[in-house]
This record gives structure tokens, sequence and C-alpha cells, in this order.
């Protein structure tokens, strides 16, 4: 894990009554998917787009779906202090600018952090009045299936990024809220819900019991 407390930080500005949500999950488990459908359900819900090292996806577009920068360029803004968090995740850099969360901080919005568990971490040692929330596969079998589906990664990476989901889903207990991405409307709502301030039900003490053979089962690295 990369230690971005090297230097100190700016502020991040105190000018919202919004919460911020930090969102994370294993690759393939569909929380882009979901934050981009919050973020249409939810006009009062904004999302701070990340800094990334690695390239473009198709279909993704420069300052929408992440800012692309270099790695130099990158780590002059570590170096600044210029991240609320940041991390190395399969060998490129991605990390949360504390101008971006203030530009969504200043329409008076809710803060959607769409980051790993590195980065959450590192939020809410910052900030720990914000809500977290893990999304979970309803299986290791469907989250690789998932990301072959997605034909942007060759055999070998998916395969790495399966592996990477045990150890991502092995930090579920640092996070407030569980939802699970089965059927994905149902996720959704559950998520609407959690922004909404109606998420009790899916507190992690709450769903655990009904979840704990789900999560014992995607640590054991079972894939039938």
């Amino acid at each position: 894990m990369s230690n971005p407390n090297n230097v100190p930080n700016k502020a991040l500005d105190n000018v919202s009554s919004g919460q911020m949500f930090i969102i994370s999950a294993p690759s393939g488990a569909g929380k882009t998917s979901l934050v981009r459908a919050l973020l249409e359900r939810q006009p009062a819900t904004g999302v701070a787009v990340s800094h990334t090292t690695r390239r473009h996806r198709p279909g993704e577009f420069n300052g929408i779906n992440y800012h692309f920068i270099d790695e130099a360029r990158f780590r002059e803004m570590i170096d600044a202090g210029a991240f609320l968090e940041w991390a190395s995740v399969f060998g490129h850099l991605y990390g949360t600018s504390i101008d971006a969360a203030n530009q969504v901080l200043a329409q008076g919005q809710h803060l959607i952090l769409e980051i790993d568990w590195q980065g959450a971490q590192q939020v809410r040692q910052k900030m720990p009045s914000a809500a977290s929330v893990f999304i979970l596969p309803p299986s290791l079998k469907t989250l690789r299936e998932r990301l072959e589906a997605r034909a942007q990664d060759d055999a070998e990476t998916v395969r790495k990024r399966t592996a990477a989901a045990i150890e991502e889903i092995s930090h579920f207990r640092e996070f407030d809220y569980l939802v699970v991405n089965d059927d994905f409307e149902t996720a959704l709502d559950e998520l609407t819900e959690i922004v909404e301030g109606r998420g009790q039900p899916y507190r992690r003490d709450s769903r655990l019991p009904d979840l704990q053979d789900l999560v014992e089962d995607l640590l054991s690295g079972n894939l039938t």
C-alpha cells in the first residue's frame, strides 16, 4: 500500500452539508455501473473524477471517467499534497484530488468516492465522518464471468484480478454498509437508501448474519 502521508495535504473545504460516501468493491463486482446509475437517479450526488496513470479503455473519456495523466505528473501531485487518497493498483496509480472533491462539495452535493480499500483507509483517517459501503459479488464465479465478459483484459489479467478480489473482500469489515450486487436493481435500491439516510438495514453488523455463508465462500476462493 502506498503511503501518501509524507507531505501534508491541503484542507478539504467544509462548505457543504452533504455527506461523503466511500464506495468500494473488488474489480468486476459492478461498482462503476452502480455508481453511474446512482448519480443518474440522485441529482443531489456527485462523484470526484479520479486521476490515473493507466491508459483509457474503449468508451472512456478524459475528464469524465478519469483524468488520464502520466506517472511524472501524478508523482508531482503526490509531492504537492494534492490527493485526498491515492494507491498503486495492478501497476497503475490512482488518486482522488482534493480539488476534485471540493468541486462536488462546493455544489452542496453528497460526494461519492469510488475507490479501493487502500484509498478508503486513507480517507477514513482524514475524514472519519465519511460513510463507507462495500459491494460484494454473489460469488467468485460470477465475478470472474463478469471480468471475462468485459473483454478488456487477457486471461492472465483476469486470473490476477480474480485472485486480488479475495484480498479486497477480506477488508469488508472495515466498511459501514454491505450491499450484494446479485440483482442490479435491488443493489441500486439499497445503495440509494443508504445515501438517503435510510440504510440501517444494510449496516454491516445487521447484514452479517444473513451474509456469513456468502462471505466465507468468497474468502475461500471457491470458483464453483
